[in-house]
């Protein structure tokens, strides 16, 4: 992430030559937000001119208070279907009135969250959901996105449901679909799919938007059978009052978006930040996307956050500040105005297209393939995640993502690396004794044993298991077991009870347990309880060197 440390510091280091980049890529964003905007409402089952409004207020709010450059703030398409999942479980019949009054307290919602979580300085749950689970999350996301758009492509209607029930439907819905809404769809995927390869920089949604406008109105689609998106209202948003009667069925799932919100957000700023510019403060980014929600609630957006991929053309067609985010949200609101007659012109299928190619950039298989190269456990978090999405439902899809982070952190932290060290011949260098390190000194009769990470109820005594297992085969026997804690950060009250223990047992054995590398804490708890007085000054001792040195002089 980049910025200020406060909002509207950028303000104050603008630099004037800046402007011209930040008004092209302002624009040129546009191109590719506004058509993405509308096709992510139609996600949501919302109408177009939602997708409008939310690339207009949110996008000024967080220009205004954020604090990254180039980040660009609309919606995306794991808050669209997210937010989609949750308007269909209050207003299943999709009436509109009722719709857009879930819609403003939703988004409402989302906004009081994160503002409230800046409040409570919980910037660091960015880093809450782990990188595999998020990765087969969002893949997860992108299947039920594509799989929910494809009969808008094949021009086939039915009543939706589970991601499998969708599925089922749509094959038999084959024999019923129509060819020339087939072609509008495909001709909008190949288009996109085309320009993202080999022009990235050109804004292929709207050259397919407008091609598909232009193919309605010089061939006449609509006559043949390609459903329009219909006619839009102009001008400025509505103040919507939200509907409060909705809170307690909506609020879980306001937290869900809420995460996701600023998990995506971080995730995008960061990834386009620039070394030479200042860090961000993912409290500040709290309250920027909290306030940007908070606001566009009440003049009728959906949920927003940062997206990935207009951020990426932001940055790459050279935005400079938060200008280019004012910039984008005017050229939004000069759509509003003047082009919403002909945006009516726009075939269903086009938008799905929009939708489905980038919802492909959700899925990535390589991450999966890398994920499984380096640690299995990981990679059966992510395919449980991906298929947690599409078989429980999204809201479920992230309460599984994260009790799997947790789980997985859960396994780290109980099992601590534990490890016999040696030194390094000729120098005071210590290490784990590997196959690599066969020359490294060792000292008959003294065992050199190294802890890591922090030691507490859940992984206590599986150290202590691990000391003994190493020390059983530990030849000659030990006259002294040194334990090397400069890895240790924090130790609850369980750990120093598992150490006397140890220290009982060895005793009783004839071994003397020493201690070392204790940072200030760490000591300070040690000689607080019964094992500090057992081990006296004596035993606990500055690091290794001075240890190895105490007992070679016997």
């Amino acid at each position: 992430m980049t910025g200020g440390g406060r909002p509207l510091d950028w303000l104050s280091s603008y630099q004037t030559e800046w402007l011209r980049f930040d008004i092209v890529a302002g624009l040129t964003t546009a191109a590719v937000v506004v058509p993405k905007a509308m096709a992510y409402a139609t996600v949501a089952g919302l109408p177009l001119q939602i997708g409008l409004y939310t690339a207009f207020v949110p996008m000024i709010i967080y220009a205004v208070l954020g604090t990254s450059r180039p980040l660009s703030v609309s919606t995306t398409t794991t808050i669209a279907i997210l937010t989609g999942a949750e308007l269909g479980a209050v207003a299943p019949d999709g009436d509109p009135a009722a719709l857009l009054e879930a819609t403003a307290l939703l988004t409402l919602m989302v906004g009081a969250l994160l503002v409230a979580a800046s409040a409570l300085r919980l910037g660091f749950v960015a880093n809450f959901i782990s990188e595999p689970v998020l990765i087969g999350f969002k893949a997860g996301i992108g299947v039920v996105i594509i799989v929910d758009q494809i009969p808008k492509v094949l021009g086939i209607h039915f009543d939706k449901g589970s991601f499998l029930h969708n599925v089922q439907e749509i094959a038999l819905g084959l024999s019923r679909i129509s060819m020339i809404t087939l072609a509008v769809g495909i001709g909008t995927i190949a288009l996109l799919s085309v320009i993202e390869r080999l022009r990235p920089r050109w804004p292929a949604p709207l050259i397919a938007v407008a091609g598909a406008i232009a193919c309605v109105g010089l061939l006449g689609l609509e006559t043949q059978g390609v459903e329009l998106v219909g006619a839009i209202p102009s001008g400025l948003p509505e103040f919507r009052i939200p509907d409060f009667a909705l809170a307690e069925q909506l609020w879980a799932g306001a937290l869900g978006i809420a995460l996701m919100s600023f998990t995506e957000t971080i995730a995008a700023g960061r990834a386009f930040a620039r070394s030479d510019e200042p860090p961000a403060r993912p409290n500040v980014e709290l309250l920027a996307t909290g306030l940007a929600n908070a606001g566009g609630a009440l003049l009728g957006s959906m949920p927003a956050g940062g997206g990935t991929s207009q951020t990426a053309v932001n940055r790459l067609t050279g935005a400079r500040s938060q200008i280019a985010g004012l910039v984008t949200a005017i050229a939004t609101l000069v759509t509003m105005f003047l082009l919403a007659p002909y945006i009516a012109l726009m075939p269903q299928a086009t938008l799905a297209g929009v939708v489905i190619v980038y919802s492909v950039g959700l899925i990535k298989p390589e991450d999966f393939r890398n994920i499984r190269q380096i640690r299995r456990t990981e990679f059966r978090w992510a395919g449980a995640a991906f298929l947690g999405v599409m078989l429980l439902g999204t809201l479920k899809g992230i309460l599984v993502a994260i009790i799997l982070s947790v789980i997985g952190l859960a396994q780290q932290t109980a099992n601590p690396p534990v490890y016999l060290i040696g030194r390094k011949r000729g120098t005071d260098v210590f290490r784990a004794l590997t196959n690599e390190h066969t020359d490294d000194e060792t000292f008959p009769g003294l065992a050199l044993v190294r802890m890591e990470g922090r030691l507490y109820f859940l992984n206590a005594e599986i150290a202590a298991e691990k000391i003994r297992a190493l020390l059983a085969d530990h030849e000659p026997k030990p006259r002294v077991i040194v334990l090397d804690m400069s890895r240790v950060f924090d130790l609850e009250d369980s750990a120093p009870k598992m150490l006397i223990e140890a220290e009982r047992r060895q005793s009783d054995a004839g071994v003397s347990l020493w201690l070392t590398g204790l940072n200030p804490d760490v000591e300070t708890v040690i000689r607080r309880s019964p094992l500090g007085e057992r081990l006296g000054k004596e035993r606990i001792l500055h690091n290794l060197t001075a240890a190895v040195a105490k007992f070679q002089a016997g």
